[in-house]
């Protein structure tokens, strides 16, 4: 497996694609060779720096690189003078039936930060160690009632403490953000599907409504539900997502035919494995029953992984194996998938 974290910065990113796919050929790039130093250190600081080549490149600068099977490009084309070029200069890059994740600012949720910016270069503020004394101080004078003031000091001002970060949300000289027909516009614009968000449940219908208005909700359209989510959460201020360049089919795993194909392993995004008491890879309390806990016990002792449902020695009827192995899918413990 060949990735590509375009835009790589420090480093963050870069470890956790190591570490979660051990194996994979990794090419990290950055306009920054600072940035590319600290990147270097953290991934030799845990182990992942082997199977990593760091370059210091523009993304706009990769034609014959490919192809990857996976791109990451986080908080990254928003910056670009002209995002789309960006987007078409990644899209050749991945192999067919790849998977391309991004991280782009969505316009609702930053409209004090679009204020803000605004008001900073009205009065000739720059970007520079200078900038960021005469931004902190607009802060400071505006009076406590300010809605600008609050909304910083209630949402940012912990993310904004380095001046790095301030100078990023306030400062930038060049940033792009979208609703989300404009995004999917930009998508449409370098021939690439929109497959959904990597953070789901931001874009339930159910993190906001109940009954009747649930129900309405639920029976619109997916495009629609994410519509109507976005206009009721003010503090969508960014959008996470997959793209490919073929539509790629969404499983439900409703067929047991195809549910007994499948490969399974235990998504290694779990804290608190082995145990019936874990934290999901959003980091919110799990708990197995005892049935699962069996199930899952049993995948870690399978000596071939991943497996399939008719090599684990349960000893119950296939229609139990099958509801419990569906169970542990929705909750995100356990990881099915197909092989080509």
């Amino acid at each position: 497996m060949r990735i590509l974290d375009a835009g790589c910065g420090t480093g963050v990113s870069t470890d956790y694609l190591a570490h979660l796919n051990p194996g994979a050929e990794i090419l990290a790039v950055d306009i920054s060779g600072g940035a590319l130093e600290v990147a270097r250190e953290r991934l030799r600081r845990s182990g992942g720096l082997a199977q990593v080549r760091f370059e210091q490149r523009s993304l706009l600068d990769l034609a014959g690189e490919g192809p990857f099977e996976h791109i990451n490009s986080v908080g990254v084309l928003h910056h670009l003078e002209n995002p789309l070029n960006g987007l078409k200069a990644l899209a050749p890059l991945l192999a067919p039936g790849g998977l391309l994740h991004l991280f782009l600012y969505a316009d609702g949720g930053r409209w004090e930060i679009h204020r803000i910016q605004r008001s900073l270069a009205l009065l000739g503020v720059k970007s520079d160690g200078d900038g960021l004394r005469l931004g902190r101080q607009l802060f400071q004078n505006l009076p406590a009632e300010n809605r600008l003031k609050q909304r910083h000091e209630q949402r940012w001002l912990i993310d904004t403490s380095a001046d790095a970060n301030f100078a990023d949300m306030y400062l930038h000289p060049q940033e792009t953000s979208y609703n989300l027909q404009g995004l999917w516009r930009f998508v449409e614009g370098a021939e690439l599907t929109f497959l959904g968000f990597s953070n789901p449940d931001q874009w339930d219908p159910k993190r906001l409504l109940e009954g009747e208005l649930l129900e309405r909700a639920k029976a619109l359209p997916q495009e629609q539900q994410w519509l109507l989510m976005e206009a009721l959460d003010p503090d969508i201020s960014h959008f996470e997502f997959f793209l490919s360049n073929k539509q790629l089919p969404r499983q439900t795993w409703n067929n047991n035919e195809l549910l007994w194909q499948a490969t399974l392993e235990r998504n290694p995004c779990l804290w608190g494995w082995p145990g019936a008491t874990l934290l999901d890879q959003e980091l919110r309390p799990l708990n197995l029953s005892p049935l699962q806990l069996t199930f899952m016990e049993c995948l870690a002792a399978s000596s071939a992984m991943p497996t399939r449902l008719s090599n684990l020695n349960l000893g119950w009827e296939a229609s139990q194996i099958s509801e419990i192995a569906r169970q542990l899918w929705g909750s995100g413990v356990l990881l099915l998938g197909l092989e080509n």
